[in-house]
């Protein structure tokens, strides 16, 4: 059975624009959507969320932490770019994570970022560059969680005798989710990743062996049949898990796409590959 995640919105909605006599503005009480979705997958039988990236939204791995903490069995994606802390902060603040949510948090690292963005949050690498920091993020993320002592001299990270402390709770590392057609990125992801994410242009063949191929898509319809057959097509070439996000951002038809994929594309899913209905 391939797995299907739905991509949870960023933003808050927009606050409504009042005539000069009204005196009263306290915000409506509004269900954060992110929230929304979450609960929407889980009920729903989803195999996870993902919460993108967004340079005008707000921060990935705070909506994430809220989605793992009303949330039970689906997995949670959180996707941040190499310079957002040190790969041993990343790690300890993932460990917490996945601590306390049993093991449910995974990491979508956006390597390459469009250059205005990764400058406007302080990123000056370019090129190449980006690829092998993030190689040294991976690399000391995944030797401080399972060494100790732990010793690193990179290019763009050092560690001298790190490590976190031993556990009686096992804390399996966050899913490593990569993306990119790039002979940097298929390296990368050949090295670090779990599953490379692609597009629906890109072709299968490209992710390296040993790595899940998924893809994210986007509910442009309302065809759950449409749908339904596009995942098992793209299934029967390799892709193993589904990404998918709303055709319009309003945090409302996110949470509204959960529930149809779960409600009305799921079942037919499960009758054609389990034999269900």
């Amino acid at each position: 059975m391939t797995r299907l995640h739905v991509v949870a919105p960023t933003r808050a909605p927009g606050r409504a624009v009042l005539p000069d006599f009204v005196t009263d503005v306290r915000p409506r009480a509004v269900e954060p959507g992110h929230r929304a979705v979450g609960r929407a997958a889980e009920l729903g039988g989803l195999d996870g969320v993902l919460v993108p990236f967004d340079p005008g939204g707000h921060d990935p791995l705070v909506l994430a932490a809220a989605v793992l903490r009303d949330t039970r069995h689906v997995q949670v994606a959180a996707e941040f770019h190499p310079a957002i802390a040190t790969p041993v902060y990343a790690a300890k603040l993932s460990a917490s994570l996945q601590r306390y949510t049993g093991g449910r948090f995974a990491w979508r690292l956006a390597v390459d970022l469009p250059p205005d963005v990764a400058r406007a949050h302080g990123d000056f690498l370019e090129g190449p560059a980006r690829y092998a920091r993030a190689d040294e993020f991976l690399t000391i993320a995944k030797g401080v969680w399972s060494e100790r002592p732990y010793t690193f001299e990179g290019e763009h990270f050092q560690v001298l005798e790190g490590g976190f402390p031993g556990s009686r709770v096992p804390r399996p590392f966050p899913r490593v989710y990569l993306s990119g057609t790039s002979a940097e990125a298929l390296a990368l992801s050949a090295r670090h990743a779990d599953a490379h994410l692609i597009g629906p242009d890109d072709d299968p063949g490209l992710v390296p062996d040993g790595v899940d191929a998924a893809l994210r898509l986007r509910a442009d319809t309302d065809d759950e049949a449409a749908l339904a057959d596009e995942i098992l097509r793209r299934a029967e070439a390799g892709i193993a898990e589904f990404f998918v996000e709303p055709a319009a951002t309003p945090a409302s038809q996110s949470t509204g796409t959960a529930y149809w994929l779960a409600q009305r594309v799921l079942p037919l899913l499960r009758k054609e590959t389990e034999g269900v209905g």
